[in-house]
């Protein structure tokens, strides 16, 4: 229905135009071509003269209305630490166009005003003014240059990177944003700092959309939220890159917009100035701020502001929805954030038919196992109970039916003989348990063999007096599980380790 009120508006103004060139016709006709013109031309240098008044006026009406509403203005001072300078460049580059373009705007329609056709009017020809000429050359050559000189000036302030000796992760925090059609992939690095390797001959729809190159071990603490949150008053570099077309990174609050390339790397270094929660602060004090927002009723416009990220290239049908959320929080909170985040190798990776690393145990899981296996085995040596006293080598692996010990089982070995070794009188018992598949007799034989083959290991290698291991068999006699499934039996195929005496 509006569409067709606004297109009946149309027409109708499109009616009364053909009507008014009719009737100056007519008039033309009854009055003389020459008085209709000179009339014709009076109206026109007067509507000019109005026009510039109420367009002039309502420029700077515009302005004064809008200004808290638009950057740099009001409560949108730039929340970063360089967007200061940014906004001053702009506003002097602003004062002396704005000189120019009202005085070349009151000229323009002056001159149409003052030189209007007249009775008996007449044009005077000249062919040059050279001091006309060198004022109107020197005074834009001046202050252009003055302009270009601090522009120069601030963008090598901007655009300097991060020290050399800078280390990332303490001293400052690097994040890297890939833009494709049509949304962001944003990475953070882990505990080391450092953003893994990509090549994009291994990009694979589903599980690597970033061709993260898994062999290289600073990927394997890469993480990628689904939220923006970064530390107040702390540089952060981005690396910024792009999948397909052009994109561009811009976060306008803090004054940040550089180009995504497609096989051109970029950078933006920035320290946000001012968390959300701050930022929002500001907004409470403005009057355009508290009004209920149309999105939310039930709340005010300041209450749901957040920072964002957009793309500032229109790279697609679907642009609009490349927007995403940034959360400027203090380092405190930062840092309890980071602890929640889980990295992509290790949920999603590690362990399938993706993984390079299939049949490695990386330097971090013999870490995160030796942590795990003194949590046990001390809260074992401290137990009252038997049963309590009892760990389960949940690392030591043998191939099916055989006793021998998979290479992987040298570092939960190693636990146990660091254990022995801080506990000198502590005595173990080393014991192999199985399913009830086969016969008896062999269960019991497998399982000895199984937990004797971890007692020469301790022996022979870790050193630990013979006198304090003992290797048991016990087959399928202890099940912790049915046996009557696939996981249970496999629950039930284990080698313990139980203290014995201290």
């Amino acid at each position: 229905m509006t569409a067709l009120i606004i297109l009946a508006c149309i027409l109708l103004v499109g009616i009364v135009v053909v009507q008014i060139g009719r009737l100056t016709e007519l008039a033309a006709r009854i009055r003389g071509e020459e008085e209709v013109q000179l009339l014709t031309n009076s109206r026109n240098a007067n509507g000019f003269l109005v026009f510039m008044v109420v367009f002039l006026v309502g420029c700077f009406w515009s302005a004064y209305y809008y200004r808290n509403y638009m950057l740099g203005y009001g409560p949108h001072a730039a929340a970063s630490s360089h967007g200061g300078t940014l906004d001053s460049i702009f506003n002097t580059t602003l004062i002396f166009t704005g000189i120019v373009f009202v005085l070349t705007q009151i000229a323009l329609f002056w001159f149409a005003y003052k030189y209007r056709g007249k009775r008996g009017g007449t044009s005077e020809h000249f062919s040059h003014d050279t001091r006309l000429e060198i004022i109107w050359t020197a005074i834009p050559a001046v202050v252009m240059t003055f302009l270009v000189i601090g522009g120069l000036d601030a963008w090598n302030k901007v655009m300097a990177d991060v020290p050399i000796n800078a280390e990332s992760g303490k001293d400052y925090t690097e994040i890297e944003a890939t833009g494709y059609q049509f949304a962001w992939d944003i990475r953070y690095p882990g505990e080391d700092g450092k953003i893994g390797t990509k090549n994009f001959r291994l990009i694979k729809l589903g599980s690597n959309s970033l061709g993260q190159d898994w062999t290289d071990e600073k990927n394997w603490d890469d993480f990628m939220p689904s939220e923006i949150v970064l530390p107040v008053g702390k540089p952060v570099r981005v690396r910024i890159t792009s999948k397909d077309v052009l994109h561009n990174f811009y976060l306008p609050h803090f004054r940040v917009k550089m180009d995504a390339i497609p096989g051109l790397p970029t950078y933006f270094v920035f320290t946000p100035e001012v968390t959300t929660e701050a930022y929002r602060e500001r907004l409470k004090n403005t009057p355009e701020y508290n009004q209920p927002d149309p999105d939310q009723p039930d709340k005010m416009k300041w209450e749901t502001f957040d920072y964002e990220l957009a793309c500032a290239e229109l790279c697609g049908r679907s642009h609009f929805s490349m927007r995403r959320i940034v959360k400027i929080v203090e380092e405190s909170e930062y840092r309890a954030w980071l602890t929640k985040q889980q990295s992509v190798y290790k949920t999603q990776i590690r362990g399938t038919e993706n993984d390079p690393n299939l049949n490695l145990v990386l330097p971090y899981e013999v870490k995160e196992r030796r942590a795990e296996f003194d949590a046990k085995a001390e809260a074992a040596l401290k137990a009252t109970t038997d049963s309590l006293r009892t760990v389960r080598l949940k690392y030591v692996y043998f191939d099916s039916g055989s006793t021998a010990l998979d290479d992987r089982s040298k570092y939960e070995i190693q636990n146990i003989g660091d254990f022995l070794k801080r506990h000198p009188s502590v005595k173990i018992e080393l014991s192999g348990h199985t399913d009830n598949e086969g016969r008896p007799g062999l269960n019991d034989s497998l399982s000895y063999q199984r937990a004797l083959a971890v007692y020469q290991r301790l022996t022979s290698v870790e050193k630990i007096e013979p006198s304090r291991l003992v290797a048991v068999g016990y087959g399928q006699k202890r099940p912790v599980d049915t046996n009557d499934t696939d996981a249970g039996r496999a629950n039930n195929r284990r080698t313990e380790l139980t203290i014995k005496a201290q």
